[in-house]
């Protein structure tokens, strides 16, 4: 979708406040940029004063020659050092406002709820935290370059050629504007192409990291195919959005050349038919031929810098539309739990995800503190959402959760979820050491605790047999180790923080039946007197269970503990003997 040109200058006011911060810093940057072009535009002064102390052959004032080529190699210098330092402060200016940038839409991520990062691709958002903010970063240096000492240029080279002839330089000033006709014109078309260029650039880093983070499954179902023909589609679209915002930009340039060869022509013949009548010395033509291509070439640049801007503010676009997206609801209660007891009611609660397709209706539960909460059911009917909804991953649409017959809407997030400990079917392992991923949720603890942890979790024994035991360095979210192995790691994890309250969300899926068992144990002694939830596919591990609830479409159709499920011949008891059935 093409960005307007009042969304264009809400993005532009947006960078301007991060750009505020280092204002200082920008200002020094400008003395140094107005140095340069002073001292830019005095050479030609010099040149042309050069050119007429050599009047003729044998009359040459080599004396006032020479004071004037040491003014002009002052000059240079000034204005080699003027320039070289205003670059290392855009440079500066720039990296320090992509590096905020980039900070506060990482803390933007960590307060978006769950319900955005779920409908949004992870390659998409990675895309534009990285590789927009990249391209921002190259149009924002380009025109802190460029287009400051630019506008410098034109105004100064103005009065300086006024000084000298005011009807060459009205020559100058009636063909110049062509260039801006062109480069507007340009800009038109350049804009909506960029834009499609970054929209599909972040569609095709979403599709590779995708086909990456699941290349086995990719492989295993044979998705090899259909997955290049996917991403050459894609890149066949980026190709001719590039190739078209690439063509369009890069005619900015000749076309804008060919105005100005139009300005130096008119100059040189204005100026020579001045001089044969003797209203303008040869040095001073020469001064004017100069200012003439000095006065275009900012043209030429700021076209480019145009160009370069509309890409960066598009991607700036982009990266805003990210750190703008609501956060979740604000917490203005500073209610919260210091000891978590473990009652935990559901109250004729209703949820979906998408308006118009209810998926949990009227869902009420009661559960006191201690006891095994064990949720079973097909697939789809609403057992990990129960679970999404007590960690306030989201906010039911209607009723209430309570924990100790508080409202867990009147509790930060925070002191919420520090009550629960919990385990899920899919690991996740930062790259670090075994005991930096088993301090994650308690950095706080001691290596002799940890290690007490991964006894009690019976992952101290393959931990041993790591090359460096627990300072061994795990790969990207452990793939050095196997399935089973991490999900150890994860439960190690959870053991550690000594949660109040439990929840499992098929923990154990991965582990063999002995370790099972083992863990199970381990568990059940960790949260004696303590609550616990439990969702499961295998209804062999939830056997002992206090209460066990039987969901179907979004609502609980049987309650009761194992014995009492099966007595009842129901939905549960199919299940069952469906697990168990002996041929």
């Amino acid at each position: 979708m093409r960005m307007n040109m009042a969304e264009e200058k809400k993005t532009l006011k947006k960078v301007l406040r991060y750009i505020r911060k280092y204002l200082w810093l920008m200002i020094l940057s400008m003395i140094l940029a107005a140095v340069t072009v002073i001292f830019t535009l005095y050479l030609p002064i010099l040149t042309g004063q050069a050119v007429d102390m050599m009047m003729d052959k044998g009359r040459v004032r080599f004396t006032d020659l020479h004071g004037i080529l040491m003014k002009m190699v002052i000059a240079i210098a000034i204005t080699g050092v003027a320039q070289w330092l205003m670059n290392i402060l855009n440079n500066r200016v720039t990296y320090l406002v992509v590096r905020d940038i980039r900070k506060d839409a990482f803390e933007k991520i960590q307060k978006l709820p769950l319900k955005y990062l779920d409908a949004h691709p992870s390659g998409d958002i990675v895309s534009r935290i990285i590789a927009d903010v990249d391209q921002f970063a190259d149009g924002l240096l380009l025109g802190f370059t460029q287009a400051f000492t630019g506008v410098l240029t034109i105004v100064g080279t103005l009065l300086f050629m006024l000084r000298i002839n005011v009807w060459i330089t009205l020559v100058v000033v009636l063909v110049t504007p062509l260039s801006f006709f062109v480069a507007a014109f340009i800009a038109k078309k350049t804009h909506i192409m960029f834009q499609k260029q970054s929209e599909t650039r972040g569609e095709q880093t979403g599709l590779i990291n995708e086909m990456v983070e699941n290349l086995s499954v990719v492989q295993a179902f044979g998705y090899e195919e259909k997955a290049l023909q996917r991403f050459d589609v894609i890149n066949d679209r980026l190709e001719k959005y590039s190739l078209r915002a690439i063509f369009f930009s890069s005619i900015t340039n000749p076309s804008t050349r060919f105005v100005n060869n139009l300005v130096y022509a008119g100059v040189g013949i204005t100026g020579a038919l001045f001089a044969i009548h003797g209203r303008l010395s040869v040095g001073k033509l020469t001064t004017f031929l100069s200012y003439a291509n000095q006065y275009t070439k900012p043209f030429n640049e700021i076209s480019g810098v145009i160009t370069e801007l509309q890409n960066a503010l598009t991607c700036a676009g982009r990266v805003f539309d990210l750190m703008e997206q609501e956060e979740e609801i604000p917490e203005d209660s500073k209610e919260h739990i210091d000891q978590c007891v473990g009652n935990v009611t559901i109250d004729h609660v209703d949820f979906s995800y998408v308006e118009d397709k209810p998926l949990i209706q009227d869902l009420h539960l009661s559960v006191k503190s201690g006891q095994r909460v064990a949720i079973v059911g097909p697939t789809g009917c609403g057992k990990t959402t129960i679970i999404n909804l007590l960690m306030r991953f989201y906010d039911v649409n209607k009723g209430a959760i309570y924990i100790d017959g508080k409202d867990i809407r009147e509790l930060s997030r925070k002191n919420l979820r520090s009550q629960y400990g919990m385990v899920l079917q899919e690991t996740w392992l930062k790259d670090a050491s075994v005991l930096e991923n088993i301090l994650f949720g308690r950095e706080d603890a001691t290596r002799e605790e940890a290690i007490a942890a991964a006894k009690m979790s019976h992952a101290h024994s393959f931990i041993k047999r790591l090359p460096e035991g627990y300072d061994t360095i795990l790969s990207e979210n452990g793939e050095n180790l196997s399935q089973g192995q991490r999900q150890l790691l994860s439960i190690t994890r959870v053991i550690l923080c000594k949660p109040s309250i439990l929840i499992l969300d098929e923990a154990t899926s991965s582990i063999d039946t002995r370790t099972e068992i083992k863990i199970q144990n381990a568990f059940a002694k960790m949260m004696e007197g303590k609550t616990s939830f439990i969702v499961a596919h295998r209804l062999s591990t939830i056997q002992n269970a206090d209460i066990i609830l039987v969901m179907k479409d979004g609502k609980i159709i049987e309650q009761g503990n194992h014995e009492e499920l099966l007595a009842k011949k129901g939905f549960y008891s199919e299940l069952y003997m469906s697990q168990f059935a002996v041929d």
